[in-house]
This record gives structure tokens, sequence and C-alpha cells, in this order.
């Protein structure tokens, strides 16, 4: 997978200096970066090639909400590395969510499961999704909330596979995911392996893969930014049944209004909204055949 890096120079005075970079990491989510380093006088932000959108970190900074502040950056080719190299070095410590879901690493395992608790292990192999991101454990306490006996699910933007393991052992009938990383899709079909869950199955592509696909699905989950949401909505509609469920989340509270306007265009309404931490899921129902 390729990245590129931005270096951001903020300008302001001192005591307004950690919000202001606080903030500008918060928005340029909105441009595809989804890592950051903080060096004190500068910001790196890392984001995919594929994802990363100029225009949208051009807008957001002209629009930037704190006055006094001025931000300055510079793009090149970051080096190409395994960006999860913390992750796969270390692992992680075990997250619980709800009471209901466990989910480790096989370097760190739980001391105990809660009995009739959901058991999910993830290696991380350069890929998003251990259940310790809000917007992971929001769709995931989602998914131990719904009945999904019988149901077909796809996941877009698969990561780790995290989503897809949650659903099928949730008692989902069959389960697809695709991503755009090789390492993504090796990622999920690895993970997937270890926890038994021979019902997902795992393709290479975007959303433009869901036109090849051979079947409608009861739910459609993805946790994306937002810029992508908004452009591949349609295709997701496209694959669902008729009044089956959209879960998304990657974006924060402030674009959920937008998001939901965009869905209403095409006939998908909006029946929960959960927020955590500023980070915000929506869940929406397709209303029209």
């Amino acid at each position: 997978m390729k990245y590129i890096q931005a270096i951001f120079n903020v300008t302001c005075d001192a005591a307004t200096l950690q919000a202001a970079k606080d903030l500008l990491c918060a928005l340029a989510g909105n441009a595809g970066f989804e890592a950051f380093e903080d060096d004190g006088a500068t910001v790196t932000g890392y984001a995919q090639k594929e994802l990363f959108s100029e225009d949208v970190l051009s807008e957001t900074l002209r629009q930037f909400p704190i006055d006094g502040v001025e931000i300055s950056y510079s793009i090149a080719d970051a080096e190409d590395k395994n960006w999860n190299s913390a992750w796969e070095e270390h692992g992680f410590e075990p997250i619980t969510i709800d009471g209901r879901c466990v989910v480790h690493d096989t370097m760190h395992l739980p001391d105990s499961i809660p009995d009739g608790a959901m058991d999910v292990t993830i290696d991380t192999k350069q890929a998003f999704g251990t259940g310790n991101h809000e917007t992971t454990a929001m769709i995931i306490s989602r998914l131990l909330g719904t009945d999904l006996t019988g149901k077909s699910v796809l996941d877009c933007g698969c990561g780790t596979g995290i989503l897809s393991i949650v659903a099928a052992k949730a008692g989902a009938e069959s389960v697809t995911g695709y991503d755009i990383d090789e390492w993504s899709v090796e990622n999920t079909t690895h993970n997937c392996a270890i926890n038994g869950t021979p019902n997902v199955r795992v393709v290479k592509g975007d959303a433009s893969v869901i036109k090849g696909l051979d079947v409608k699905f009861n739910v459609v989950l993805a946790n994306i930014n937002r810029n992508i949401l908004l452009a591949d909505m349609p295709a997701f509609k496209q694959a669902m049944t008729e009044g089956g469920t959209l879960i998304l989340s990657g974006f924060y509270a402030s674009d959920a209004d937008m998001l939901v306007a965009k869905a209403a265009t095409l006939g998908l309404k909006e029946t929960k909204r959960t927020v955590k931490n500023d980070w915000c899921m929506l869940v929406l129902e397709n209303t029209e055949a």
C-alpha cells in the first residue's frame, strides 16, 4: 500500500497550539489521513494515496474553525514501510465490548472470557480494525444486538476482517468482505481461518466489485472515511435487499447529517444514530425495492 505524507506547520499563539493541532488531526481525516505524528513544531499526517483528497484538505484548512490559526503544508511520498509495525510487533491488550465480545491477539490472551461472550482473535497485519477504535466498537456492539441468523452480510473495506468475523460468529449465514488493499485481504483471510469462520469470503477491490457479486445483502457494513462513504453509498444501496440495513461509521458526528441527506436521496432512512467521543455510527434502512 502506498502512502503520502503531509507535514503541517501550525502558526498561532502558544495557548491555542495544542487545540489547533488536535482539531487539525480530527478534520484531516476527512481528506483521507489515518495516522499522525506530533513533532512539536509540526504535525506529520499519513494517508493512502488512493484515498487522499487534496481538494478536501485545502477546503478543510480554508474553513478552519479556530480564529488566528494559520496552517501550511507540504506533501511528499512517504517511505514505503509497514505503518502498523508497532501493532504487529507488540500487539494489543484484550478489549471487551458490552461484556459480550472479547477481542484479543495471539500475544495477549484474556485472563477470562465472560460466560456466553464471543471470543475473537485478531492478528494485525497492516490492516485497521482491532475493536480499540470507537467506530469499530460501535459497529460490533450493534451487530451483537442484531439477529443475524440466516442473514447475508457485506463488509465494505474489511481491514482485519473483525466485523466479518463478528457477523459470522453472531449467526450470519454468509459474509462477503472486500478491501482495496492486498494486505487487508490476506489479513482477513488469515483471521477468518484462526477464528473458524469458513462462511466468510474475501474479495480484493473497491466498491466496484459489488456489481460482480451474486447475492443481495440483508446487512451492509462500512467503516470508512466520510468521502468514500458518500461516493460509494449508491453501490451500497444496490447491494441491499428491500428492508435491508446499512451500518455506517468512520466519520465524525458533525458529518452525520450530510451522510443522512445523501442516504435519503437513495431511499435509505435513518433509524439510529450513536455517538462516542465525537465519532458517529448511523443505521439506515432500505425503504425501496
